[in-house]
């Protein structure tokens, strides 16, 4: 088995030391993508559909570098810094993702990898 890593130019989670992804047999597996623009630049400070947006563009770039797509996603886990924001997110999956919906994890989480982060997502996605 061999795992591939996904790509970005420019990489904003390279100052991190995270690889933004893995495929392997056919499928991506994506770190934590948040409100971090292409030049490493956070989005959408104090402002939750700022950083949701910039987060969901994240990750579809993401899933294009690996050869998927948003529609391929098969499953996401989602991280909340307040479970008040439980309803746009499923306006967002509405939004983003396509029937049938991925299989989705919420987790409300004290704190995320830098103070600003309201929302991360980690996906799994096919490239077929």
């Amino acid at each position: 088995m061999t795992a591939t890593p996904i790509k970005l130019t420019p990489d904003p989670l390279a100052p991190f030391r995270i690889s933004p992804g893995f495929e392997v047999n056919g499928l991506l597996f994506l770190s934590g993508h948040a409100a971090i623009s292409e030049t490493g630049e956070l989005v959408g400070i104090d402002n939750f559909d700022a950083q949701a947006e910039a987060t969901f563009q994240s990750l579809q770039r993401t899933l294009e570098a690996g050869g998927s797509d948003l529609s391929k996603v098969v499953k996401v886990t989602i991280y909340l810094t307040d479970m008040g924001y439980f309803e746009r997110i499923v306006a967002l999956r509405e939004q983003w993702f396509t029937a049938p919906y991925p299989a989705d994890t919420i987790v409300e989480v004290r704190a995320l990898a830098l103070p600003e982060l309201m929302i991360e997502i980690e996906a799994i996605a096919t490239i077929s």
